[in-house]
């Protein structure tokens, strides 16, 4: 593999450009595997069925909220080679701590502080790939993960789409719960 070389590689964000990603709002969220490969199951009779990789994407995407008192989950599904989802960073507000109390709010309601980039979608992203990468290669004897591959698990960077309004919300959610039932004719369908 080549390293990155600017005068090379002319990667280009997809955010928008000048978006606050660590600002209040619904963000439908779509991660995919390395070159699309089927990781995480199967659909059988429009039902996904994960195997133990699978598992292990579902239950760390539940976790997040455990991890980070700053967001909600909303629909999701793990298929077979990606994973959409919708997550909500509340404001600061609406923020909930261990003890499920609001953390203080500042006195000055001017001030307006900025959230740490650890609170940011990107940065929910990174540790939620980083944490399913690391235990599913702790599945394998043999340092390679159960795939026994040295492939890298999931494709650099994902998609993200903020959600303005209800409608929006819907569609995306029914297109989430119902992906499963539709995977043959889907953008990602890998056979």
């Amino acid at each position: 593999m080549n390293n990155y070389d600017p005068n090379i590689h002319h990667r280009r964000s997809i955010r928008l450009k000048g978006y606050d990603y660590s600002r209040a709002g619904l963000y439908f969220i779509t991660i995919c595997c390395q070159d699309r490969v089927c990781r995480f199951g199967d659909v059988v009779d429009g039902e996904m069925v994960l195997n133990d990789a699978g598992r292990i994407a579902h239950n760390e995407w539940m976790k997040t909220t455990e991890i980070r008192n700053n967001i909600a989950l909303g629909e999701f599904i793990v298929m077979p080679n990606h994973i959409h989802g919708i997550i909500r960073l509340l404001g600061r507000d609406e923020f909930h701590s261990p003890d499920n109390k609001t953390p203080k709010q500042d006195d000055n309601k001017n001030n307006l502080t900025l959230r740490s980039p650890s609170q940011t979608i990107g940065a929910i992203i990174r540790g939620y790939k980083s944490s399913v990468t690391k235990q599913i290669n702790n599945l394998g004897d043999n340092g390679m993960g159960i795939f026994n591959t040295p492939q890298q698990l999931w494709q650099r960077n994902y998609w993200e789409r903020i959600i303005r309004n209800e409608k929006s919300y819907q569609r995306i959610a029914d297109y989430i719960v119902n992906n499963p039932g539709k995977w043959h004719s889907d953008n990602f369908f890998k056979s």
